[in-house]
């Protein structure tokens, strides 16, 4: 249920962000404009990833689960205030300092952006360099929120309160999207830089009156010496140089693409906002719901290896269709999504041959942040680091060496490579320390969905060519009905082959319909407090 709900939230908000593009891609097409947006958000969005993300993945949630007490029967009494005292000391600690560490790298960034921008976007011109670094300052604002946002975050996950926590990023697309509908026709392209400032402040508000009712009150207080602090900083080092690893990455793909043609930064983006829908949708949403299971039975193996197990062939159960679709579709995904205005039949070829590339590695990018998070629920956050290490410098080598070829694609082409081999190394290394994954289940499983995959995407390719003579396909509603057409047939045909196979996890997909579904009256206790999902 946590799941289904993170990932129908995650939906939302991916089709918002896809609303969001298209507007992007009408109004600028892939030029110099968005490249310099793009540009824009790496060093704010490093910022945040490193300190934040850092701590918040590697041990917070472990360490502050650990220390909740559930409050239920104290709520009438307001004993709750009192209960986890520990634990909200933990969380105001924790924040206070990031915050001091946020708002003194966000001045620096302010003062050194030009230095910053000369070093990560050498292929601009001076007028583009000076654009971005006016984007830039603004957007290094947006850190402190989610900085903040994502403590609050941490605390709704570990009370297991997924409904808030899972509305937080549409609201930061909506502001983004606000930015670009409304700022940016005032303020011209500093708007779409003040949306994304808007979207991260939205991200931050809305979880307040929730954690506030929980029983946190914010304390201006820092112990350095609080034991469970010091726990969490032992155990974000390592996750924070893996996390400055791949930020390493981006900043690299960003300089290169900086080098080639215009438009570039912004089909690389574009083509991976696409390939991420499925990934949010499917492995993250999973993952972050799994993670509280996985960090509870850290000292069960068996009962650890169940989630791990379980997780996995949901998720590949939904990942290996999408990446059907995406494959044989994604003429028609791009046209009907970002082709309108300034986006033009060039922009959809670059970006079509891009997303196809970024579409081959889906399955380990889904499956990843699952992996990572059962090491961090066995607070083992090195290994993760030294794999990404290898990973990273493989990819930076690739990418260099593909985009001279392919160009762009290329850049998409040497991801997919690299996250799969991370994905290879990462299953490879948690089979050396656990042992049996009950890799024999998920083969059988995986067996299955690729046999409905392979038929689901000869049925779309057929149905493709029996549509296109009967449409109009220079219009939009031509290509929306061959796609729809096209997509809704695979999918049936995906399920019933499933059905055929005899999968667990269809019919597991099935009884969740059917209660969903289900029209029978029952009884329900006190809805005053829903927490558990």
């Amino acid at each position: 249920m946590a799941a289904a709900l993170v990932g129908v939230s995650s939906l939302l908000s991916r089709f918002l962000g896809v609303f969001r593009d298209r507007i992007l891609a009408g109004q600028f097409g892939a030029g110099e404009s968005l490249d310099i947006y793009y540009s824009a958000f790496r060093i704010p969005d490093l910022v945040y990833n490193l300190l934040i993300l850092g701590a918040l993945s590697a041990g917070f949630i472990p360490i502050f689960t650990g220390l909740i007490k559930d409050f239920k029967s104290y709520k009438s009494t307001g004993l709750f205030k009192y209960l986890n005292s520990e634990a909200w000391d933990l969380a105001n600690n924790l924040l206070n300092i990031l915050m001091l560490a946020l708002i003194g790298l966000s001045v620096l960034g302010i003062i050194f952006a030009p230095n910053l921008i000369a070093l990560i976007s050498p292929g601009f011109s001076p007028e583009a360099k000076e654009t971005t670094v006016a984007l830039t300052r603004i957007m290094f604002l947006s850190p402190l929120f989610l900085g903040i946002s994502g403590i609050l975050g941490v605390v709704l996950q570990s009370f297991k309160n997924f409904l808030v926590y899972s509305l937080a990023p549409i609201l930061y697309n909506v502001g983004i999207i606000v930015g670009a509908l409304w700022l940016f026709p005032l303020m011209g392209i500093p708007g779409l830089a003040w949306g994304v400032v808007l979207g991260a402040f939205l991200h931050m508000v809305i979880q307040i009156p929730i954690v506030y009712n929980l029983g946190w009150r914010y304390r201006l207080a820092i112990n350095f010496r609080n034991k469970n602090l010091i726990k969490i900083a032992q155990m974000m080092i390592p996750r924070t140089l893996s996390l400055a690893i791949s930020q390493i990455n981006l900043v690299i793909i960003t300089i290169i693409a900086s080098e080639l043609v215009s438009g570039s930064l912004s089909v690389f983006n574009f083509a991976n906002n696409l390939q991420s829908f499925p990934v949010g949708i499917f492995g993250i949403s999973f993952a972050v719901a799994a993670f509280p299971a996985l960090s509870a039975a850290a000292h069960d193996n068996k009962k650890m290896i169940s989630h791990f197990s379980s997780a996995t062939r949901q998720i590949l159960f939904f990942i290996i269709p999408a990446t059907v679709l995406l494959i044989t579709l994604r003429a028609q995904i791009i046209r009907i999504i970002l082709g309108t205005g300034s986006f033009d039949w060039q922009d959809t070829i670059l970006t079509m041959d891009t997303l196809g590339f970024f579409a081959l590695s889906l399955f380990a990018q889904a499956i990843i942040p699952l992996q990572t998070r059962l090491f961090y629920a066995r607070q083992d956050s090195k290994t993760p680091f030294i794999i990404g290490i290898f990973v990273v410098v493989a990819n930076i080598f690739l990418s260099l060496w593909l985009s001279g070829r392919l160009g762009v694609a290329g850049l998409a082409l040497a991801f997919s490579i690299s996250s799969i081999l991370n994905f290879i190394l990462l299953w490879g290394w948690l089979y050396i320390k656990i042992g049996n994954m009950d890799q024999t289940k998920i083969l059988i499983s995986t067996a299955k969905f690729s046999a409905a995959g392979i038929a689901a995407g000869f049925v779309v390719q057929m149905m493709k060519n029996i549509v296109w003579p009967y449409i109009d396909m220079t219009t939009f509603f031509g290509v929306l009905a061959q796609g729809t057409a096209a997509a809704l047939f695979g999918i049936i045909t995906y399920l019933l082959v499933c059905a055929l196979l005899k999968s667990e996890e269809f019919y597991d997909f099935l009884s969740l319909i059917k209660r969903k579904l289900s029209w029978r009256k029952v009884k329900v206790g006190d809805q005053g407090e829903v927490r558990g999902l």
